[in-house]
């Protein structure tokens, strides 16, 4: 699949610098699996589809080879990356290292007015599932996540997490639409809150590194049904 088969949309906030909006949009596209592993992207089209000189889909491009969600070969071709098995382990244990240490944390002091945020975000969820919207599904996941390192007063790390969580983020995706799947991370989210929820410290942490070792412990399946996704 080349860049024509892909249409963005204009940039939508013209006060905002260029390139960390197509940052941004293209990211998103690659870790929804729009943009699929082999992908190429044309920085010709790619400033015609967007409106923009050069410089700012460049710098794009860069920040993306930095996340190891594209390959630039210079005077040739910019390519959408496979997904890293390796990079996607290294990932996985960061988060759950760093997640599960968040969950202990709010557990030991529970916020009522937390858990009821996280219970409003699991009943969206629940509703996005029933629609099959998994875009929809996979927003209302992060911003459950997201939730859980603001409440813990570290912001900043869910933003450094997320650097570097593009090659598992992508495996999560393929995932969503396995039946039982949404269902599966609904019950796990469910888990965390009513253990936050009862003060209880040790099985929020145990729920939290359940949660997040799923994708892992199945991406030998995921292999075989994406082959061309994969490497490592």
């Amino acid at each position: 699949m080349d860049a024509l088969a892909f249409k963005p949309q204009r940039l939508p906030d013209p006060s905002r610098h260029a390139a960390p909006q197509v940052f941004d949009e293209l990211r998103e596209m690659i870790i929804s699996l729009r943009l699929t592993p082999g992908t190429v992207l044309s920085r010709s089209d790619l400033q015609r589809q967007f409106g923009l000189s050069s410089t700012p889909i460049r710098d794009a491009l860069i920040r993306l080879q930095e996340e190891g969600l594209v390959e630039i070969y210079p005077q040739r071709a910019t390519v959408v990356s496979p997904i890293d098995l390796p990079k996607a382990r290294q990932a996985q244990f960061l988060r759950r290292s760093i997640e599960q240490e968040a969950v202990r944390l709010l557990a030991e002091a529970p916020d009522r007015d937390l858990v009821r945020r996280l219970q409003t975000i699991i009943a969206g969820q629940k509703d996005l599932a029933a629609r099959h919207d998994y875009d929809g599904f996979n927003a209302a996941d992060l911003a459950f996540h997201n939730a859980l390192f603001d409440a813990a007063g570290v912001p900043d790390l869910f933003v450094m997490m997320r650097r570097h969580s593009g090659h598992i983020d992508r495996i999560r995706r393929l995932y969503l639409p396995v039946e039982g799947k949404t269902a599966q991370i609904i019950r796990d989210h469910g888990a965390i809150v009513k253990a936050i929820a009862e003060g209880k410290p040790e099985a929020a942490q145990r729920h939290m590194r359940d949660h997040l070792s799923r994708s892992i412990a199945q991406w030998d399946e995921m292999r075989k049904t994406f082959p061309g996704h994969f490497r490592g």
